[in-house]
């Protein structure tokens, strides 16, 4: 977790360094490093949601680590991948929007014309195709399941 989040600040402090006067081509008319400063959520919606944002993501990462608290003994890796592909980028996101009041932005698929995205983006995008493979592919002990035991109604009475 601390890798991902470590990179995610990194390549946003280079990006706000290096990428504002133009864009770094990686691939001409397909891939780019631009610096894009987002004050929305996913593909600019919601301008100036700040506080919103701010507050579902200390909800969701609440919700997480009570998750990780009650589930921890009974996690397999890729569950534990998977919460820390999705904590550690939405602490990422969440770092930008409380400091800076904006989610700073930089790599871009032009071939596509695909939104400017980050690290923290990339993990959560990473986390949420893990969760749909192991739903699809494993049988039991999933990460659903895990959470369906931690917050059914059932399992508390």
């Amino acid at each position: 977790m601390g890798l991902v989040l470590l990179l995610d600040q990194l390549s946003k402090i280079w990006a706000a360094a290096s990428l504002q006067t133009a864009p770094f081509v990686l691939i001409p008319g397909a891939l780019e490093l631009t610096y894009v400063e987002n004050r929305g959520a996913v593909w600019g919606m919601m301008q100036g949601g700040r506080v919103v944002f701010l507050l579902v993501t200390v909800v969701f990462l609440c919700f997480m680590g009570f998750f990780f608290a009650r589930q921890r003994k009974n996690m397999s890796t890729l569950t534990r991948v998977i919460l820390a592909l999705l904590v550690s980028g939405a602490l990422g996101n969440m770092i930008d929007r409380l400091f800076l009041g904006y989610v700073r932005d930089m790599v871009y698929v032009r071939l596509i014309n695909f939104p400017v995205f980050n690290v923290a983006d990339s993990a959560i995008c990473i986390a949420a195709g893990l969760l749909i493979w192991e739903t699809l592919f494993k049988k039991k002990d999933t990460t659903f399941d895990l959470l369906e035991k931690t917050f059914s109604k059932k399992e508390q009475s």
